[in-house]
């Protein structure tokens, strides 16, 4: 006979309602009851009845999470502690890609209003673009990323921080002309990347170093292919700089490779430094110093946030900011 939740209380000596919080993630409950919980749970086999559930509360026990490209080493890691943290609460996930094409950030939230999904994660590549701008009603929403806006709540990191701290690790190992790969350029121009571009430049200001805009590389693509092209290109016709600055670990790997093929030495003649620490920036050719930020935290607030929001439609939009850290590896190292 298939367990209920009674007996899964039973087992765990809680209430049917505790277990309902635990298995559903509505409710915050303690760290020692969730264990007793799912150690019931699992040792009866227990198995939701979602179907009956939606039909009391309403709610389908699935989120959405939109990013803009799902092929990137980075979305892959985020969306793993998502659908990790997500199933902690209860949930589960559904993945899209949105990249550039508001409309599909629009079908989803017509989900959302539709009841189909119960919240929404949306990573708007720029906030011009986000289906969230001049919506008259939004269903429970969470936006990550570093689009600057106080109407829906909010979880990012700090790039201009994290640019500005970056950038000044090079200028204290003696680097002075430090270019940044993956500025804004004709048809790309993406939120992320104005931001992380406005740290390096108070950087350098900040330490009386010029400005250059040619040291401002913008590519089409954020992706290590497009960070190779575009790096063989400028140091063919300008030279190398000092230090390269990448806005992310993928297109770090494609400066590497990039300098690697122009027989340049990494750290010696070229420092890079990336942005995200993927697992592959501690396996390349040096490592890679980049800048670190705690995914599952980042997975963890959005859903509290989301959880809460979708608790109360009406609460105050919150603004959460998870810290980063520069990680010193291989790839750079003091200028000679």
């Amino acid at each position: 006979m298939r367990a209920t939740v009674k007996d899964v209380a039973a087992r765990a000596g809680v209430s049917p309602k505790t277990v309902s919080n635990v298995v559903t993630g509505a409710v915050p409950v303690s760290a020692e009851t969730r264990a007793r919980v799912e150690e019931a749970v699992a040792a009866l086999d227990y198995v939701p009845n979602l179907s009956a559930r939606g039909l009391r509360t309403g709610r389908t026990g699935v989120v959405a999470l939109a990013l803009p490209d799902l092929s990137t080493p980075y979305s892959a890691e985020m969306s793993h502690w998502f659908v990790e943290v997500a199933h902690e609460r209860g949930w589960s996930v559904q993945l899209e890609q949105t990249g550039r094409r508001p409309e599909r950030e629009r079908e989803l939230l017509l989900r959302g209003k539709e009841h189909l999904v119960d919240g929404l994660v949306l990573n708007p590549v720029s906030l011009g673009d986000s289906a969230v701008v001049g919506a008259e009603s939004l269903p429970p929403v969470v936006l990550i990323g570093e689009v600057e806006q106080s109407v829906v709540d909010h979880v990012r990191v700090d790039s201009v921080a994290a640019a500005r701290d970056m950038t000044t690790h090079l200028i204290e190992l003696g680097h002075r002309r430090i270019a940044v790969l993956g500025s804004s350029g004709e048809g790309f121009d993406p939120a992320t990347a104005r931001v992380r571009s406005l740290g390096w430049q108070q950087a350098l200001e900040a330490a009386g170093l010029p400005v250059d805009p040619s040291l401002r590389w913008s590519c089409p693509a954020w992706s290590t292919e497009a960070g190779a092209a575009t790096v063989r290109e400028r140091i063919a016709v300008d030279g190398a700089p000092d230090a390269v600055f990448c806005f992310t670990d993928s297109l770090a790997l494609g400066a590497l490779h990039a300098l690697w093929s122009a027989g340049l030495r990494v750290p010696d003649d070229v420092a890079v430094a990336g942005f995200d620490d993927i697992a592959e920036s501690r396996f390349s050719l040096p490592p890679l110093t980049t800048v670190s930020l705690d995914k599952r935290l980042y997975a963890e607030r959005t859903l509290e946030l989301l959880a809460a929001r979708i608790a109360d439609r009406d609460r105050p939009p919150e603004l959460a900011v998870v810290p980063h850290q520069i990680v010193r590896r291989a790839s750079t190292a003091a200028r000679a």
